[in-house]
């Protein structure tokens, strides 16, 4: 099921579509391995895509250097490397997270501060689980479905018809996937008590949004959060899901958003991005940063990724 219309795999076998299966077969045949050598290829493939992709090397130069000033421009470099790897990783979490038995993770998921969660799940109103874009993004789905919390994920559509029906059939075996403008669902969810899971961290300019600061940079930032808590008065929680160093395993934290809902959107979404920033300050390198967050800036005239490059090649 996509949106409201019944999709299955074999509406994609038309020859524009091979391309894409075989990525797919390809990423089914490593999620087979053995979870170590997952991580090994897919650091593997983190390190090839950092050759692939200049402009998303460059957006992710200029965002570790504005977010991080504090590093030597070395230490900057390595930082933007290891991001590659984790997200390289990342894509082959995104494969287990869809095919690899939950089981296999029981044991090597620690679970922190989830009282908070279940308390607020016994007031019977929902809970806004606030997270971010980690690496192990869709993975962390499948991981806090162990702990037995019902869960609905809102997600913006992909443009490409495949690519909605491959991440959309995925994260059903997890969770209940919703468009993010369908309001009325994820009204509905909520008063059935379930986890709304929900990402605002990404720039999606200035429709619904205000400039507040994120790693001391000024960031259009939604105010939806506020709006989805004013809907049905849901508390909210964010949660944290990070891969240990060793690679041992996860951690999923939950914790409270402090002084949330102020009573002011401006205010709220600072608060937001303070814990936000918190959060990927756990394992800074495991974050996204390959997208243009800063992209949006006050004065429409400014280019923010528009600038050199910062690192020598």
């Amino acid at each position: 099921m996509v949106g409201d219309k019944e999709v299955s795999w074999s509406d994609f076998l038309a020859p524009k579509y091979w391309g894409l299966w075989l990525g797919i077969g390809l990423l089914r045949l490593v999620c087979a391995l053995p979870l170590a050598a997952g991580y090994r290829i897919g650091r593997t493939l983190g390190r090839v895509l950092y050759r692939l992709m200049p402009s998303r090397r460059h957006v992710t130069q200029v965002n570790i250097a504005t977010c991080f000033p504090e590093l030597s421009q070395e230490e900057q470099q390595n930082r933007v490397k290891e991001v590659f790897e984790n997200n390289g990783i990342g894509l082959i979490e995104t494969g287990w997270a869809y095919w690899k038995d939950k089981d296999l993770f029981r044991s090597n998921t620690e679970f922190r501060n989830f009282e908070l969660l279940d308390n607020y799940l016994k007031q019977g109103n929902g809970v806004i689980l606030m997270g971010w874009h980690f690496s192990c993004l869709d993975l962390a789905g499948l991981l806090f479905s162990l702990h037995g919390a019902p869960c609905s994920t809102l997600y913006r559509a992909h443009n490409n018809p495949m690519l909605e029906w491959f991440f959309t059939s995925g994260r059903e075996r997890f969770s209940q996937p919703i468009e993010r403008k369908q309001t009325r669902q994820m009204l509905r969810a909520m008063r059935k008590n379930r986890c709304i899971w929900y990402a605002p961290d990404q720039d999606l300019g200035r429709k619904g949004t205000v400039f507040v600061p994120f790693f001391g940079q000024s960031a259009a930032t939604t105010v939806a959060t506020t709006k989805m808590h004013k809907l049905n008065q849901s508390p909210l929680v964010k949660l944290d899901c990070w891969r240990k160093p060793d690679n041992s395993g996860y951690v999923l934290e939950a914790s409270a958003v402090q002084g949330f809902p102020s009573g002011e959107e401006t205010e709220d979404a600072s608060l937001i991005n303070a814990a936000i920033e918190a959060g990927i300050r756990k394992a800074p390198s495991q974050y996204m940063w390959v997208h243009k967050r800063f992209k949006t800036q006050r004065e429409k005239t400014t280019k923010f990724y528009k600038t050199e490059a910062l690192f020598k090649k």
